[in-house]
């Protein structure tokens, strides 16, 4: 087993400063680290440990602890928090926790399950970074009188001539950074995200290395609150009046082609499900009518967009005057767009793709990028389509 005072030096080519970006000395430092019970944020606390620094392990609780327990697929919860604490003992660091349950619950879930009564599709990883994860997790590593707060996130953090920027992770199958475009610039000038130039084999390497207990955990599985991917049953849970029934409608021919068991059940671009034969070609969902609870359906080439409105637009930067692009899914590739009109401070914009873009829906975050740097994004609250209906 590697001492921990070694574990640094096994990330090739990178000095502890290098990957904290803070001056030295680094022992007269102190790091808090968000630690979710998980490999990744682990390893950052064994690095941040490594270097010499005051190292503190910050947790917060977002579910009932009795109810969380053993639960598979989740973070902050749980047998989370005791890896969390087991990994803290190990490193031989202060480790704290606290509970946010109720906080998360009204800022995420309820705002989840509205989101889906409105016949949006939420996104509430970006809305946990926004709130609990950075707003809250920042302001607890100041009052600890903290010189960074650093996360396992699979991001860089590039100091321009500007200042911070966000950028794409080394490794793209890893890259988190469309679950960050809403990191304000006070935010990036306080956070560290060590773990961005490194892939995935890598931290499991050094997590043996270290001895942590949970070297081997598997990563989280889909919406932390959902391990079962059973939406519906959340949502039905927060809002019973979900499952309200109503029409599913033909977009093309206005004509009623039967009843659907709740709106909340789906989504733009969804084709499962639907239960609709008989039909020259497969249905998918085009859009989601909430006030009369109607289901609109129709071919594949109705979902082609040209253009979508984003709203409380962040921006981390300057606007650069060269080409940009856009995801519009975590797991999409960005592609070509333009900005029609001001964008950042949370003012409303239009992104226009450059070819017809599939798989947008309102309630998803549109993310814009230069080349590997984020600069920023909004909320999708609307769309205009390729062609009419």
């Amino acid at each position: 087993m590697t001492a921990l005072s070694d574990l640094s030096g096994l990330v090739a080519g990178l000095d502890p400063a290098d990957l904290f970006q803070l001056p030295a000395p680094l022992s007269a430092r102190k790091i808090v680290v968000a630690m979710s019970g998980g490999v990744d944020s682990s390893v950052v606390a064994a690095l941040a440990a490594a270097t010499g620094a005051e190292t503190i392990g910050v947790t917060l609780q977002l579910y009932d602890y009795g109810a969380a327990t053993g639960r598979k697929g989740a973070c902050c919860a749980g047998d989370d928090i005791r890896d969390a604490r087991a990994v803290a003992d190990r490193l031989g660091i202060a480790h704290y926790v606290f509970d946010h349950e109720s906080q998360f619950r009204e800022e995420v879930v309820e705002r989840f399950a509205d989101d889906y009564m409105a016949g949006r599709t939420p996104i509430p990883c970006i809305r946990c970074n926004m709130g609990p994860k950075f707003t809250d997790l920042l302001t607890m590593a100041r009052d600890l009188g903290a010189d960074c707060l650093a996360t396992g996130h699979y991001v860089r953090r590039v100091v321009g001539a500007a200042g911070p920027e966000l950028h794409r992770a080394a490794d793209p199958a890893r890259d988190q950074s469309y679950f960050l475009y809403g990191t304000t610039e006070a935010q990036l000038d306080f956070l560290r995200f060590p773990l961005g130039g490194l892939p995935k084999s890598e931290t499991r390497r050094l997590a043996e290395a270290a001895g942590l207990r949970n070297a081997a955990k598997p990563d989280s599985q889909d919406i932390c609150f959902v391990p079962d991917g059973d939406y519906a049953k959340i949502v039905t849970k927060v809002r019973p009046e979900g499952n309200a029934t109503g029409p599913i409608v033909h977009a093309l021919t206005g004509e009623e082609l039967g009843t659907h068991r709740g709106i909340i059940h789906y989504t733009v671009g969804q084709r499962r499900g639907i239960e609709i034969g008989g039909q020259p070609e497969p249905l998918y969902v085009t859009r989601i009518e909430a006030e009369g609870r109607r289901v609109m359906v129709g071919p594949r080439r109705l979902l082609g967009v040209g253009a979508a409105r984003i709203t409380e637009t962040n921006r981390i930067g300057p606007l650069p005057a060269g080409p940009l692009t856009a995801k519009v899914r975590s797991l999409a590739k960005p592609v070509p767009i333009t900005l029609d009109g001001p964008f950042g401070n949370g003012a409303a914009t239009t992104i226009r793709f450059a070819e017809p873009e599939y798989g947008v829906a309102p309630g998803q975050a549109a993310v814009i990028y230069s080349g590997d740097r984020v600069i920023g994004g909004g909320w999708i609250d609307g769309t205009t389509p390729a062609i009419e209906d």
